[in-house]
């Protein structure tokens, strides 16, 4: 089958930001719900890896997934989930678990804080998978081969040590992954590999996602469309995707990358 439409989620919380990642609590809940009314079955990892050049099995499908790990997550967007029976994948910056989000650029000086190792193992019980999203959120395409395998390994060895299961699954950083990263994860032990809104790709360390950011207010089968109204929405998450090298690059000049 083609690879079931991947949704990508960062903050689904109260409390405003200049960003354009953060989502209403609201919104979210109705996001789900018209998911689970008209009968899509969430996928973890192991489904999506097996439905990746598989035929379809006539059921809707999605991979509902979160970056970044933030603690607003365990109030606003699993109990919703856990309550319509649908999985997720969050994928954790696992320097920075159980802390405060100083490695990003804060838009209107705001942080946030991120899930801890203990919130994360209680939220693996109940069908929310925990993978990677590198060491520190290093745009891995402009690290040299050892310091990315380091992102790659040091985040994977750590969610295995404290959740004592491995993570079949990177998130690369803003999206980010040429063939060469892509060799890293697999060596690191990797699986399945999560990158931007601009990859067309069936391979499954090259899998595309749709970003749900603030504007995307209607309800997600309207998102995953064809409609003229999901081409825009497409369209702007591109954009943005591509703006994130401006907030890779203030992070590079800070030394943010080495930070934690």
């Amino acid at each position: 089958m083609p690879v079931p439409p991947i949704l990508c989620y960062h903050k689904v919380d109260t409390r405003f930001e200049l960003g354009f990642t953060q989502l209403e609590p609201r919104v979210f809940r109705r996001q789900m719900e018209t998911l689970a009314r008209l009968g899509y079955r969430s996928l973890g990892a192991a489904e999506l890896l097996h439905a990746v050049g598989s035929p379809a099995d006539g059921q809707p499908a999605v991979v509902i997934t979160f970056d970044d790990g933030y603690a607003s997550l365990s109030r606003f967007a699993f109990p919703v989930l856990a309550d319509l029976g649908l999985r997720a994948l969050v994928f954790v910056i696992t320097d920075y678990v159980g802390r405060e989000n100083t490695w990003d650029v804060q838009y209107g000086w705001r942080r946030f804080a991120h899930l801890d190792w203990e919130e994360l193992g209680r939220w693996q019980e109940r069908g929310i998978e925990v993978h990677s999203h590198g060491a520190t959120h290093a745009r891995l395409t402009w690290l040299s081969d050892a310091e990315a395998s380091d992102e790659l390994a040091r985040s994977r060895e750590a969610i295995a040590s404290r959740l004592r299961t491995a993570p079949a699954g990177i998130s690369y950083p803003y999206g980010s992954v040429d063939g060469r990263v892509r060799r890293l994860a697999i060596e690191a032990g990797y699986t399945l590999g999560f990158a931007g809104p601009s990859v067309a790709d069936a391979d499954p360390l090259r899998l595309p996602r749709l970003p749900v950011y603030g504007w995307d207010r209607f309800d997600v089968p309207l998102v995953m469309g064809r409609t003229p109204l999901a081409s825009v929405g497409r369209g702007l998450a591109r954009f943005t995707n591509r703006c994130a090298v401006g907030t890779a690059a203030i992070q590079r000049l800070l030394g943010r990358r080495y930070a934690g």
